[in-house]
């Protein structure tokens, strides 16, 4: 099989469509991550299949409409189901997508480039014609038997840390999603419109719910930003720029989980990062209204893992966002000069997690199962 894309769907290998067609093609929910170190590693896999079981739940119990393909014969779809037992949940997610990737990763690992990464995306779909044949959806092995999984590999290059000219370049064009706790492909779709507002050089997009506070919910990505935070009493008296030594210190500032932001898996390493090398960080969404004193910025997701922010762009009247098209929105910028110490620093603490963390031989059928393979996993 010559083909940098492959896709494991319904027991077949098979060549693969680009991953976006792939996802806006089929409802589910999904995540994605790669391999690092020449083909030999699968960076944070557990951490991925949970956050995957996750958003598998959250869609089944509030959602099936985005998990669900409807038919022409049954477009509403029936009600949201129930998920007794997360632990028991997991596991049997992990052991639906572990099964697959046994599949299909030795066939991309054997047919890729020497020095070539693999971009691993797991979709998980339920299927409205298993649950026609199902008598009891009630119990979560019956929850279970309606899904399936799409396994796609395909090439990736990873971008190199820390080039000034390949930092990301950010505009804040629109609200945040719905069911925003849970990754789904259908927003692959739904968000199409918003890249029509993207102005010219902007690599990436951010949403916020109100034009100030960066809720960091980007279209791919998470937002950070190293902020000289002032005490109550030199906000009041308006001393954002000067005088570090009244009142200012600095801290990494992204928002939190309960603002309806993705738990995603990088974001969650980055705080751990931060708290581990005694960096301050607190979740919070960063502020527009206050950017004047913030010294640095960074994306993360999963692919690219960090980028540092070169600019930042947001519109001057949010309501201009009610435009078509990016010509008929005037945009305020925060310019930042390359890549700075508190992101150098985490980038470095994340090389050091992939380098030297080893999974130890007690750890669950993943690891196995990727060993089968030839590759290992790299957990935190």
């Amino acid at each position: 099989m010559n083909s940098t894309r492959f896709l494991f769907s319904h027991g077949v290998v098979s060549e693969a469509p680009t991953v976006t067609t792939l996802l806006e093609s089929l409802p589910g929910a999904y995540t994605t991550t790669r391999t690092h170190e020449n083909g030999s590693t699968l960076l944070f896999w557990e951490r991925h299949l949970k956050r995957l079981a996750n958003s598998a739940r959250i869609l089944l119990t509030s959602k099936p409409e985005l998990i669900f393909k409807p038919t022409k014969k049954n477009l509403l779809f029936f009600s949201p189901l129930s998920i007794t037992s997360s632990l028991k949940w997991e596991s049997m997610i992990r052991s639906l997508v572990n099964n697959s990737m046994n599949q299909v990763l030795p066939i991309a690992l054997k047919e890729r480039s020497d020095g070539e990464e693999l971009a691993v995306t797991a979709l998980v779909c339920g299927d409205l014609e298993k649950s026609k044949e199902m008598k009891n959806l009630v119990d979560d092995d019956g929850v279970f038997q309606v899904l399936d999984v799409h396994l796609h590999i395909g090439s990736y290059v990873s971008p190199v840390f820390g080039i000034e000219e390949k930092g990301a370049h950010l505009a804040l064009v629109g609200r945040g999603r719905d069911v925003a706790a849970a990754k789904y492909s259908a927003w692959i779709r739904l968000r199409k419109p918003l890249d029509k507002l993207r102005p010219p050089s902007v690599t990436e997009l951010l949403l916020s719910n109100d034009g100030d506070w960066m809720d960091t919910r980007g279209l791919h990505n998470k937002f950070f930003c190293h902020c000289r935070r002032v005490s109550d009493k030199s906000e009041a008296e308006g001393r954002y720029l000067h005088d570090y030594d009244n009142g200012y210190y600095v801290e990494v500032q992204t928002a939190p989980i309960t603002d309806g932001v993705l738990p995603g898996v990088i974001r969650q390493l980055v705080i751990e990062v931060c708290l581990s090398k005694g960096i301050p960080v607190r979740e919070v969404a960063p502020s527009w209204e206050k950017h004047g004193l913030w010294e640095e910025a960074f994306i993360t997701n999963s692919l690219r893992v960090l980028q540092h922010v070169e600019t930042i762009k947001v519109p001057h009247s949010w309501e201009s966002l009610e435009s078509k098209c990016s010509e008929g929105i005037s945009w305020m910028e925060k310019k930042f000069e390359g890549p700075g110490m508190i992101t150098k620093v985490i980038q470095v603490k994340f090389d050091d997690q992939v380098i030297l963390t080893v999974p130890s031989s007690t750890k669950c059928s993943c690891v196995k199962l990727l060993h089968i393979s030839g590759i290992k996993e790299i957990e935190s």
